[in-house]
């Protein structure tokens, strides 16, 4: 019998690797001393125990140095474990915490094996620590199943409704294993609303919170104080610590802020579950926004003529999708809805796909009007306040609608924060400007027939009406003559 070489190495490498495991384990585990690497906020969150928390900070609060502490805390106590950080999207878990993961992890020389494509490290004890994403409702199911150390949802408040799903359905019943810890950390949003935020005003969870003026890394690396760097910003923006946007942002405080959102959707005004049945047919328009990072997302708009108002009556999202998926995925709606007409962002590589897309399926992709975009912006915001927009509360569209924020840094040149971004406000965006209902006009109402009591009424109500006008015409008259001549008889 012939042994492959390949096969042979490949063995080889295991039994490596399970001796060094064996030998990991039987090493005195290194401790890491939370106490003494974090300050003290950040260690009283890192070293809570209860089996669900949450932490509410401002910006450069040090929540980052928190969570990439936790995670290695739990992996090293907990040989065989996971160790998972989740945030909105895998870029932004890259972003956040990788590099503060990564420095500790070489600092504290814990060994194992790094793979930075996966964004994971195995200890020498077994455990592992992996970051990831949560673009879509689809990744749920990624993360069933795992033996959990400990799970942080960084950024929660920006994670749509799936997140109570993702919590209760998936990541509590794998913290049983290790009798594990599940924490959710944010920042207060501009609506005080959302599966985060009744976290953190439940009882049942234990609670953190922390800001900027707590972490002493911000003097010691720029040599201000937090409270000399807040001042310069109060004076550059003209506003006191009461702005909303500081109370946020640097006080951590949740503080209802309307006016900081770019898309005012109004639950109380602007919610719907089912289209009104109408005399007249519906007409639909769709709006795709193009991504790789960033999602794909349609959104069809429906109206009748018969009502001035637009339905956002269905809403797509996916990431990585392929030109090929992209385009069944169009034409699976095309034939449902038949839309008169189906607007692209075209920047970028988008013209180059929605070119394709027209190629292979044969469906005319029309370029979105993205010139004036602020105007668009505020043109949807009418129909909002006015309650002529509709879209389901439940949706991504209302989701994003309470994290899109402007950017405040030059209040005299607004333009949206890049904090958040939302496809399917924008895909929403470009199928609003092509909508034409507002084109509705009421209908003429039907006369009735000559003859009839019905027409014999309306005359005589329309003769009353005329002889009214008429003597109230000849008494302005007469005051008017009597105001410059006097009165007479």
């Amino acid at each position: 019998m012939r042994v492959d070489a390949r096969s042979l190495t490949s063995l080889e490498k295991q039994v490596n690797q399970l001796v060094v495991e064996a030998a990991a384990r039987s090493a005195p585990p290194i401790q890491m001393n939370l106490g003494k690497l974090l300050f003290d906020q950040q260690a009283q969150f890192a070293l809570d125990s209860a089996r669900h928390k949450t932490a509410v900070c401002s910006r450069r609060a040090g929540k980052t140095v928190g969570c990439s502490a936790s995670l290695l805390d739990s992996a090293l106590r907990r040989p065989g474990s996971v160790s998972l950080y989740l945030t909105l999207s895998r870029i932004n878990a890259k972003r956040i915490v990788w590099r503060t993961l990564r420095e500790m992890h070489r600092d504290y020389k814990i060994g194992g094996v790094v793979n930075e494509s996966e964004l994971a490290i195995r200890l020498p004890n077994g455990s592992n620590i992996y970051l990831a994403g949560l673009s879509d409702k689809t990744e749920i199911d990624k993360y069933r199943g795992l033996p959990l150390g400990i799970v942080i949802v960084d950024e929660a408040q920006t994670v749509p409704a799936y997140l109570e799903e993702l919590v209760d359905a998936v990541l509590v019943p794998g913290l049983m294993d290790f009798d594990g810890c599940l924490a959710l950390v944010g920042t207060p949003s501009p609506v005080p609303n959302g599966y985060f935020h009744s976290c953190v005003t439940s009882t049942e969870w234990s609670h953190h919170e922390w800001t900027v003026f707590s972490n002493p890394w911000i003097e010691i690396k720029s040599h201000k104080t937090p409270r000399e760097h807040l001042n310069n910003e109060l004076r550059r923006r003209g506003v006191t610590d009461a702005d909303p946007v500081i109370q946020r942002e640097w006080f951590a405080k949740w503080v209802y802020d309307p006016n900081s959102l770019v898309f005012r959707y109004d639950a109380q005004k602007n919610a719907f579950t089912d289209v009104p049945p109408t005399k007249r047919p519906y007409e639909y328009i769709f709006g795709v926004d193009l991504g790789w990072d960033d999602a794909d997302a349609i959104a069809v708009l429906g109206w009748s003529e018969d009502a001035p108002s637009v339905y956002l009556v269905e809403e797509w999202t996916g990431r990585k999708q392929t030109v090929t998926e992209l385009g069944e995925r169009l034409r699976v709606l095309r034939d449902k809805y038949k839309p008169l007409s189906i607007v692209v962002d075209t920047g970028g590589l988008g013209k180059k796909i929605a070119e394709e897309i027209s190629k292979r399926t044969g469906i005319f992709l029309e370029a979105a009007d993205k010139v004036r975009k602020l105007e668009h912006i505020e043109l949807l915001n009418d129909s909002l306040r006015t309650g002529r927009f509709y879209a389901r509360p439940t949706g991504t569209f209302a989701h994003d609608s309470r994290l899109v924020e402007w950017d405040h840094s030059k209040p005299e040149r607004p333009k949206i924060s890049d904090r958040f971004h939302s496809d399917i406000c924008d895909a929403a965006l470009y199928a609003y400007r092509k909508a034409l209902h507002w084109l509705h006009s009421p209908p003429t109402p039907r006369l009735p027939e000559i003859g009839t009591p019905d027409w014999l009424k309306r005359s005589e109500d329309e003769m009353v009406e005329v002889a009214t006008q008429q003597y109230e015409q000849r008494r302005q008259e007469k005051r008017e003559v009597e105001a410059l001549y006097g009165e007479f008889e």
